[in-house]
């Protein structure tokens, strides 16, 4: 069975510094679920819209929905065709966004409030926009690997290539625009899946926006033009993943990195989480 089998999985997250001077609390989340056979890995972060008045909690609903749902229907063999992973990915993309809403309207049901929220998903409102949050997940069942988002959470994914000395970093889900909530009406029009063979697979990150200025650099570092937009760092990622493996999976290093000055630029909230093979793929 072609599986993720051996892996590191971390994951941080840290308060920013702009949260720290408001008096606000981390609005960040992630989660980490696993197929009961081993066979697939869910990987969620999620970020809560920092003014909505729950939106922390409307976080943590999502990373919950997105591991909940995108395993409620077993994944497709690792020697199926991108068809099939195709058709799973969008039925499975719809339970996660339903579950969503479905858990946060029971929320507001228990607690007394309105499930209305505001029609251009603006404002603080109430009910479910009062619970914004965007997504980020991805599924691992090497060598492929999916993924969905709503609003500007982003990930990469390494991969080892013959031929190439060291492994190599692409940014497999870029941020989408930045006022697209799971609470915003259309989200599920305006949702992102992506389905990847990667038979170098290596690792997959995903991360918050707030990891933006360290995770990104601008496209004219590599000669592109503006309008390719921003590409991974390769001061981020390898390096972080090689610590990662180096120290078997501690996530001290993650939690330093995103805990230094250099973090503190963005002033968000800034969560990690990735999934390595441990010798630097690729899995088999």
């Amino acid at each position: 069975m072609n599986a993720p089998g051996r892996r590191i999985v971390a994951g941080a997250v840290v308060q920013g510094a702009g949260h720290l001077a408001t008096g606000r609390g981390c609005q960040d989340a992630f989660r980490v679920a696993a197929a009961p056979d081993g066979s697939a890995l869910v990987l969620a972060v999620a970020d809560g819209a920092g003014s909505r008045e729950r939106s922390a909690l409307g976080a943590h609903l999502a990373v919950d929905a997105a591991c909940r749902h995108l395993l409620a229907t077993p994944p497709p063999p690792a020697d199926a065709g991108a068809a099939d992973w195709r058709a799973w990915l969008d039925e499975r993309s719809g339970a996660v966004l339903d579950g969503w809403s479905t858990a946060v309207r029971a929320l507001l049901a228990a607690d007394g409030r309105a499930a209305a929220g505001d029609p251009d998903g603006g404002g603080t409102g109430s009910g479910e926009q009062t619970l914004a949050a965007t997504l980020a997940a991805a599924v691992l069942r090497p060598p492929w690997v999916v993924f969905l988002q709503v609003g500007d959470c982003f990930g990469a994914v390494l991969s080892r290539p013959d031929g190439h000395r060291g492994e190599v970093c692409r940014l497999a889900l870029p941020a989408q625009r930045p006022a697209d909530f799971l609470s915003t009406p259309g989200a599920g029009e305006r949702a992102v899946t992506s389905v990847l063979y990667e038979p170098s697979l290596s690792g997959v990150v995903l991360a918050t926006d707030g990891c933006a200025p360290l995770a990104l650099d601008h496209p004219s570092v590599l000669g592109l033009p503006p309008e390719h937009g921003p590409v991974p760092s390769a001061r981020f990622f390898q390096p972080l993943a090689a610590a990662l493996r180096a120290n078997g999976g501690d996530a001290q290093p993650l939690h330093a990195l995103l805990s230094g000055p250099e973090a503190a630029r963005s002033g968000d909230d800034l969560t990690v989480l990735c999934a390595l093979a441990p010798g630097g793929g690729p899995w088999s």
